[in-house]
């Protein structure tokens, strides 16, 4: 393990004592696991802090621990040594059958059980827990909607009645069921084609943009690692954690030759698929609400250099632009004057997505939102020329020591 993965896992370990990590964080300290007749342990006295909300990739080749590291963290596998924290709590000390029911697992093929309908695969621990069937039921159709099934066509379908796709979606369901705070993700998407992958990557992406879970996934593809994780450990053999940072820190500073390797070529493009507009800097613009005095609005743009002002509406979602014409001879509320706004890009949205959003609109101008679409700024194709040179300008720099 390396030296720097022990520090940032010592520090935001400290950091937790004092103040936690965050709901349904996670923590490994010197946890080993060895296995009778094996000379080499599977994982080997492992040190890391997985803060709470964050998607934490384990990435690397078969053998390299991966899934064994997200066993240990629900005990379906137990640690020869060392301690593992779970929300707070000492996952040890925990009664293990009670532990996994409050952390949302997902594997391959989804792992439905084939002779229960949709709705009982996905109220199956609530039912566990004892709610109530009212309760469950709603549960199951709140949950389907999130996962984009309409719950009147799927909630009494059987596993065999569905696509790939739809049966992978039906197992996130039934994961979030009893709304964990951690989830632990097996190489969920690995068994799908390419398309079908790519459009269940980027659900997963919006319902943590809605929801933000703990999420600890498994994979061996670096650019599904790139496109989803916050921060990636990149695995060597024996469970050597190689390196451990961002997406953006592991391609414009491979911590060894093993991490540049593993990576393979193409940086560049991949910064773009990687980096997030929630990343960049953006612009801000006057704000206004429909309620606002037009002469207050005329003021805010006349006092700033850009010559418009954004328009909210109560629940902070972009909905207009307001030019000082559209306000000519208006006294009182601004109302519902201005031109709408251009389909908004999401912070989670990547610089590529970003960029084929402003150049298939007319807009100059693109609102950003987060979660639940709360406006957080906007974005301009000068905004992202300027992210990007400065991440060209960080890659030309030279890597640091090993």
């Amino acid at each position: 393990m390396s030296d720097e993965v022990r520090a940032a896992g010592a520090t935001a370990g400290t950091a937790d004592e004092q103040d936690g990590v965050g709901r349904g964080g996670i923590r490994l300290i010197n946890v080993t696991k060895r296995y009778p007749g094996q000379g080499t342990p599977a994982v080997d006295d492992v040190t890391m802090t997985i803060r709470g909300g964050e998607i934490v990739v384990l990435l690397g080749p078969s053998g390299s621990g991966k899934t064994t590291m997200m066993r240990l963290i629900n005990r379906l596998i137990e640690p020869t040594s060392g301690k593992i924290i779970v929300a707070g709590q000492d996952a040890m000390g925990l009664d293990p059958t009670e532990l996994r029911r409050h952390i949302g697992y997902v594997i391959q093929n989804a792992g439905l059980f084939p002779h229960m309908t949709v709705a009982t695969n996905v109220g199956l621990v609530p039912q566990m827990l004892k709610w109530d069937k009212k309760r469950i039921a709603a549960r199951v159709d709140e949950l389907l909607e999130l996962v984009d099934l309409d719950p009147a066509e799927y909630r009494g379908r059987y596993p065999r009645e569905l696509s790939g796709g739809q049966q992978q979606r039906i197992g996130v369901a039934r994961a979030l069921a009893a709304d964990p705070p951690a989830m632990l993700m097996d190489e969920p998407f690995g068994a799908l084609d390419p398309i079908t992958r790519g459009n269940l990557q980027d659900s997963l992406l919006r319902l943590q943009d809605e929801l933000g879970k703990t999420i600890v996934f498994v994979t061996h593809d670096i650019d599904e690692a790139l496109k989803l994780g916050d921060r990636i450990a990149i695995l060597d053999k024996g469970s050597r954690v190689a390196q451990y940072a961002t997406p953006q820190e592991i391609l414009l500073n491979p911590a060894d030759d093993y991490v540049e390797q593993f990576l393979g070529g193409g940086q560049a493009m991949r910064l773009l698929q990687s980096s997030r507009v929630a990343d960049v800097p953006l612009q801000h613009v006057p704000e206004a609400r429909t309620g606002d005095d037009a002469d207050a609005v005329r003021r805010r743009i006349e006092g700033s250099e850009i010559g418009f002002a954004i328009v909210l509406d109560e629940r902070d979602r972009p909905v207009r632009w307001a030019h000082p014409d559209d306000l000519d001879g208006v006294t009182g509320p601004i109302g519902e004057r201005g031109m709408d706004v251009a389909p908004p890009i999401r912070a989670r949205a990547t610089l590529q997505q970003a960029l084929e959003s402003l150049i298939q609109i007319e807009h100059e101008w693109v609102p950003v939102v987060g979660p639940r679409g709360v406006y957080r700024g906007t974005v301009t194709l000068g905004t992202l020329q300027n992210a990007i040179r400065d991440m060209k300008d960080r890659a030309r720099r030279p890597r640091r020591p090993s």
